[in-house]
């Protein structure tokens, strides 16, 4: 086999195996939403009650802060070869993995869990941590990563026969009884099952008992080596070269002998659980807003909704977001402006038909404006509400509407007609939306609530610290970008009420949401403006809008005939 790693490394590296460290996890991301991943893992350690004291980010070390509620704390270590990344890649991918240390208490023998009473251990970790949407799987390291596969080896070998927590790992996983393989994790990059077998086998020195079983074993070992990935997780130095027709891809040498970025060695305790049957076309009722089941269940990550909470999605729609927040065990209630959407198409395809496709409770719907919730609502009762969890209107797919009239004389509603009265509406400008959603954000949380929400922006020209909307009562804990062209994506902002709130001080609250008033609200109120205009720049535009402008009359003209021939009638 080609020599893979350089036998030698640098002196910091060499010093990591001889130090007793704590107890190591290795969380794999999935290649996707990148700019998620932290957050969302941060949110449910914080919920489950563990802080995270210090983060190694790209950039720096810097202190995050502890808060007084974490039973325990824990830390984010910088991963091998840190360094070597920045300076070589110059793209900003992240790194798909992340190392976390717990103190030794967090894994107990099944003795001591019995004398000491205490239940934390590591599957329980394992078990909170593969909540996480994007987490891939969670492994419990055997020793410090290397940079090479040597150093990998040697870490490993000095944690189980050194350390008395590697012994004590080591004697809980040596049963004969048990059965065990060791799986080669390459990242992409292509080996044989010679050049696999060459690698395992630098790892006999485990002497487990036992058998092998390949299937469903008792326990599975990883042996996984590092290399630099795209942000779509495909090789940046890729092994083998295009394949050409008709002969075998050829190995790239100059990739091959690149060493890797870094290799672990460790004992699997939790995979990440598919969402496959939560896919929204699956689904019986949707709209053209809806959001999609993966990042439903990472916003309601990013809110901590778990068993019992009560969950608010002021702007409900077909309900994708408060599904996502059901089947974390939550209470939801949804409300919305548009009555035709609340109500569904029939009775087999609305928001309760999509509960009950999943077994859950039906939610508690109620037809209101956001925009006049203190109207609607008794403002004077106690805040009521754990998350609030919404994708608001922004005007792209389907534009906001609040009550009121368009006509400046409005005909008074006569008592005969209000009992089944539906208000007028007319257009909600987004600052207006954000500004409202804050207000009552801040008034119906618990201390502590946490209000997560979608906010298209462009990836450049937009400054969070400034162009976000900001209340005196909420604190953000969490901004999150998601690209979908190179000028134009979407954030997901977390934030947390901190302080309460006083009624009284409504309109002030209002008047200071924009920090620099319309010029802030303008980066997102006029975000489709900005978006036709680019788009009327661009060649053959006239050409594709009459086609799309044709293409909606040919499908509205198919409707209409449908509907007269399901009635029996002649089309018209």
């Amino acid at each position: 086999m080609h020599r893979m790693e350089s036998s030698t490394s640098s002196s910091t590296q060499s010093q990591n195996y001889e130090n007793d460290w704590g107890y190591l996890l290795l969380v794999e991301f999935a290649h996707k939403h990148l700019d998620f991943q932290l957050p969302e893992l941060i949110s449910i350690l914080d919920m489950n009650g563990i802080g995270v004291d210090t983060i190694s980010t790209k950039d720096d070390t810097k202190s995050l802060p502890q808060h007084q509620q974490h039973k325990t704390s824990c830390r984010i270590l910088p991963l091998p070869n840190e360094e070597r990344y920045k300076s070589e890649i110059k793209a900003a991918h992240r790194r798909a993995f992340v190392i976390l240390e717990f103190s030794t208490q967090w894994y107990n023998t099944t003795q001591q869990r019995q004398e000491t009473g205490i239940s934390n251990d590591s599957r329980n970790i394992a078990t909170l941590l593969s909540r996480c949407v994007l987490v891939k799987r969670v492994i419990e390291l055997w020793g410090y990563p290397g940079a090479t596969m040597d150093d990998a080896v040697q870490s490993t070998r000095h944690w189980i026969q050194s350390t008395p927590l590697g012994k004590r790992i080591y004697a809980d996983n040596s049963n004969p009884l048990h059965t065990w393989k060791v799986t080669i994790h390459t990242l992409g990059s292509k080996y044989t099952r010679e050049e696999q077998d060459v690698m395992r086998k630098t790892f006999a020195f485990l002497d487990l008992p036992g058998k092998v079983q390949m299937t469903d074993p008792t326990h599975e070992f990883l042996l996984i080596r590092e290399i630099e990935m795209d942000s779509l997780g495909s090789p940046l130095y890729p092994r083998y070269g295009h394949l050409q027709k008709g002969n075998k891809p050829q190995i790239v040498l100059e990739h091959d002998q690149r060493p890797p970025l870094a290799c672990y060695f460790g004992r699997i305790l939790a995979i990440k659980t598919k969402l496959n049957e939560y896919d929204l076309k699956k689904r019986s009722y949707l709209g053209p807003t809806s959001m999609d089941a993966e990042l439903s269940f990472v916003m309601s990550n990013f809110g901590q909704v778990q068993q019992s909470s009560v969950v608010l999605d002021p702007f409900v729609g077909t309900g994708s977001i408060l599904v996502s927040c059901a089947l974390r065990g939550a209470y939801c209630v949804g409300t919305d402006i548009d009555w035709r959407v609340l109500r569904g198409r029939n009775n087999s395809e609305n928001i309760y038909s999509n509960f009950k496709q999943y077994g859950l409770p039906r939610p508690d719907l109620i037809r209101s404006d956001n925009a006049i919730y203190h109207r609607h609502f008794a403002c004077h009762a106690e805040p009521w509400v754990d998350a609030i969890v919404t994708d608001p209107p922004y005007g792209i797919r389907a534009g906001a509407k609040k009550s009121g009239s368009r006509l400046q004389e409005i005909r008074p509603v006569l008592d005969e007609h209000r009992h089944d009265h539906i208000a007028q509406t007319k257009p909600y400008n987004v600052a207006d939306v954000m500004a409202d959603l804050l207000d009552v954000a801040a008034r119906v949380l618990v201390m502590d609530g946490r209000l997560v929400y979608v906010i298209p922006s462009y990836a450049t020209d937009f400054d969070p610290a400034i162009d976000l909307p900001k209340h005196n009562c909420l604190e953000i804990i969490h901004i999150s970008y998601q690209p979908f062209t190179m000028e134009l994506g979407r954030r997901i902002v977390t934030m947390k009420k901190t302080q309460f709130y006083d009624s009284s001080r409504r309109q002030e609250y209002l008047s200071k949401v924009w920090i620099n008033g319309a010029a802030s609200a303008e980066k997102c109120a006029n975000i489709r403006d900005k978006i036709m205009e680019a788009a009327k720049l661009k060649p053959g535009y006239e050409k594709k809008a009459r086609y799309r402008k044709q293409k909606r009359l040919e499908t509205k003209q198919a409707k209409k005939r449908a509907k007269f021939e399901g009635k029996g009638s002649s089309t018209p």
